[in-house]
């Protein structure tokens, strides 16, 4: 049984997210095997503190090269080293333009075939638990390895394992979790020796210079004003950024892909930046919510 929130109070209390004050000491897992999927190597940073307590098996699905084509793989791998974890069998497997380029085609078989090997190595590791990007609507790439994790736990699940499946964030403050979630969500509130290791770290990834810069510093609102009229959307999700921002971490249950109830409404903000984008001649074609997640994500739950 893995450690849980226990039942102290919530504070600040908002809509859709709480962070609370008093959440438990940085947990060991004794005896629990973890895993970490992330869509990008620097996503590790969000849970550092975990990271180091876990000790995880580390996937990644792309090399984080973007726009600029060059690799994190081995600023994260340092990261992964230093904690103690490990890689996993899939690490930095695809350049970032080859997984938009497969959205974008539609090509699902390299998503399933992910989610396959993504599943045999969580039974071949017998994995307790996993943890991995949310699904936010802010990259689809983000959400895409999402839908690859909770497939993969099925289908280990589905020949024997139990792994149990959490998420955390990416965008705004680590500590977000719908009211909902709380007493099922595993937290961590790391001491001054663990916050500093995390921040060091943090510090100390060059590929992110600017963006950790601006989460540190609170000044991500300054940093992010490229996105135009779009910074309005941004807004109440970067609120309350700084430094101690990061000291508390949360892992909140992740059901199946929840992309209908999230984005039928309304476009996720990368549909609406690339399309912005598109008009600048920066890229050539816009990945929707519509044509490439949805699809992706009932191609993945026809696999179950």
């Amino acid at each position: 049984m893995l450690p849980r929130k226990p039942n102290d109070p919530p504070v600040n209390h908002s809509s859709n997210r709480t962070r609370p004050e008093h959440a438990n000491e940085r947990p060991t897992f004794p005896g629990a095997r973890a895993a970490l999927v992330v869509a990008h190597p620097g996503h590790e940073l969000c849970v550092h503190g975990w990271l180091e307590a876990a000790r995880p098996a580390v996937f990644l699905l792309t090399d984080g090269s973007g726009r600029s084509g060059k690799s994190r793989v081995d600023s994260t791998t340092k990261i992964v080293a230093a904690a103690g974890a490990r890689a996993g069998s899939i690490y930095g497997r695809f350049a970032d333009s080859e997984v938009y380029a497969a959205l974008l085609r539609r090509e699902d078989s390299l998503f399933a075939r992910c989610a396959e090997e993504l599943a045999e190595a969580l039974v071949r590791e017998r994995i307790d638990y996993i943890a991995g990007d949310a699904v936010e609507g802010f990259n689809p790439v983000h959400d895409a390895c999402r839908l690859v994790v909770n497939a993969a736990v099925a289908l280990a699940n589905r020949v024997g394992a139990h792994i149990e499946n959490f998420d955390f964030t990416l965008i705004g403050r680590q500590d977000a979790c719908p009211p909902v979630l709380l007493e099922e969500s595993l937290w961590l509130r790391l001491d001054d020796e663990a916050f500093g290791r995390k921040l060091s770290a943090m510090r100390a990834y060059p590929e992110l210079a600017d963006e950790v810069h601006a989460g540190l510093d609170g000044e991500r609102q300054k940093f992010l004003r490229e996105y135009g009229d779009l910074f309005d959307d941004l807004k109440p999700i970067l609120e309350g950024l700084g430094a101690e921002a990061f000291r508390v971490e949360c892992l909140r249950p992740a059901g199946r892909a929840r992309l209908d109830s999230d984005f039928s409404a309304r476009a996720p903000f990368y549909e609406r930046y690339a399309e912005k984008l598109v008009e600048q001649g920066r890229y050539d074609s816009v990945i929707r919510y519509g044509e490439h997640l949805r699809p992706l994500s009932e191609a993945l739950e026809r696999m179950l």
